[in-house]
Order: C-alpha cells, then structure tokens, then sequence
C-alpha cells in the first residue's frame, strides 16, 4: 500500500488525529521486529509518506457513529476528504455505522489490491 502511495496510484488523506497514530506506530519497536528498515529508515519512509498526503481538516465531527469512539475521526476525514474508500483491517467496526456514508467504500488492504492491483 506504501508503494502504491509513493507511486501517486493512490491519494491517501491525513488529519491530525491519524498523523498522531501514525507517527506513534512509525516510532514503536515492536511492530517492526521483522523489517529491515532502522528507526532512522522508518523515520524517512513515514516523511516520505506524509509528503504525498492531502491533509484535510476536519470540520464537522459525525458523533455517536462508530462502536469504537478512537475510530470516528477516520469516518470523519474521509468525509472531509472526498474519499472513496477507507482501507483497514477493521472492516466490521466500521460496517456498523450509526450514520451510513454509502459514497465511502470500506475495504480491506487484500480486498482493495485485488479490486484495484496498484502493486506490480
């Protein structure tokens, strides 16, 4: 998914909440135990990222929606920001809306490859 958002396949969104997660994730060990990649190399990479990010701000909060409160903002931005789809391995979560956004597609990092194959 990287790859393909470095290649400009895909045009990821970020608000501030989703900057934070990341950059908390970027900065942690122990996801990373089996990559190559140093602290320092994650550092660049998450820049490098960041970099072909739209960042959108959010000014309008769609509250109660989701179950799970720390997911909200992600319906948010993607209504902020014009999204077709939101990819996530938290697919059922995010299918139990309050408020339907039938616009916004949520998928799957292995579904949305193999309905859009970004990757060579």
């Amino acid at each position: 998914m990287f790859r393909a958002c470095l290649q400009r396949k895909i045009h990821p969104v970020i608000g501030q909440a989703l900057f934070l997660e990341y950059e908390a994730l970027f900065g942690r060990e122990a996801p990373w135990k089996r990559c190559l990649l140093t602290a320092e190399e994650r550092r660049w990479l998450f820049e490098d990222f960041l970099s072909i990010c739209e960042w959108t701000e959010i000014y309008y909060t769609w509250r109660p929606n989701l179950r799970d409160e720390a997911d909200n903002h992600i319906i948010e931005l993607a209504v902020a920001g014009s999204v077709d789809a939101i990819i996530t391995r938290n697919v059922r979560d995010y299918q139990r809306q309050e408020l339907k956004f039938t616009d916004i597609r949520i998928l799957t990092p292995a579904s949305f490859l193999r309905e859009f194959p970004c990757l060579p």
